[in-house]
């Protein structure tokens, strides 16, 4: 059968708000997860927010409850796939449905890689990716029902390149963005979109050590052309996005959040 281009007179706006929807953010309870949580929040949808401090979570579904929009919070350690599939369970007993997942927890550990013990890899790889892998998993099978979803995955510039001292959060982000992509494939024809977010230098409270040291924060600043670390409202515009209905023809992409670190060489710091 014959086709035929659009008409010019055909062009549809398509819309970044994201009202009637609901969003879990894994991770979501500060720091970049909360930004985005946040971000989503305002944009009109309803958020869930997942982590292992319950004290952080309460601040959270206030802080997202003033936005008028509905909060759930979840006590999670992603660290337990049993507890990742609860966590989903949970979501779609509450708000009925689930359309976006923002998998955002993640831990790290500094240090040369001489050190780093069988249980460290253990450890760090069930947060960073196995976790992030069944969150992907279950919360698709909710998203089936209702025909479409949008999953992102928070990555880093370590996709990219190699950083010394964070060699296994460097591996897990890797595995990341290569499950990033899988999924994009093996859910394509389910109409769920799967893209990764990568920031870069960012200060929150896990590169708070770091960047609270002068001389480390003028190192890591003079590499990153913006010239200063991002912050969490930095990723609002990437989540809404890729939430969102804008970014429908997008998938198992990478929009790197860093200030113009990458493209000045992605220089150490």
């Amino acid at each position: 059968m014959k086709r035929e281009m659009p008409r010019d007179n055909e062009f549809q706006m398509p819309s970044f708000r994201l009202d009637g929807r609901v969003a879990l953010v894994t991770g979501g309870s500060r720091g970049l997860g909360l930004g985005m949580a946040l971000a989503l929040a305002h944009s009109g949808a309803d958020v869930v927010v997942a982590a292992r401090g319950v004290s952080d979570l309460e601040s959270a579904v206030e802080l997202i409850g003033s936005t008028g929009r509905r909060a759930l919070a979840l006590p999670v350690d992603i660290g337990h796939v049993d507890a990742v599939i609860e966590m989903i369970r949970k979501t779609e007993d509450h708000f009925g449905r689930l359309d976006i997942l923002v998998n955002a927890a993640a831990i790290n550990l500094r240090r040369p890689v001489e050190t780093f013990t069988p249980e460290d890899w253990d450890r760090l790889m069930s947060v960073n990716l196995k976790g992030a892998f069944f969150a992907c998993k279950e919360a698709a099978s909710v998203m089936r029902k209702s025909g479409k979803g949008k999953i992102i995955n928070i990555g880093s510039v370590a996709f990219e390149i190699a950083i010394p001292n964070i060699a296994l959060y460097s591996i897990s982000k890797g595995g990341m963005r290569q499950m990033t992509r899988a999924l994009a494939v093996e859910y394509v024809k389910d109409n769920i979109n799967v893209n990764a977010i990568a920031p870069g230098r960012f200060w929150t409270s896990m590169t708070d050590e770091f960047f609270s040291v002068p001389e480390l924060y003028e190192r890591a600043v003079s590499l990153i052309p913006r010239g200063r670390p991002g912050t969490p409202s930095d990723l609002a515009g990437a989540a809404i996005f890729l939430a969102s209905d804008a970014s429908d023809y997008i998938t198992g992409q990478t929009i790197f959040v860093d200030g113009g670190w990458l493209a000045a060489g992605g220089a150490r710091g």
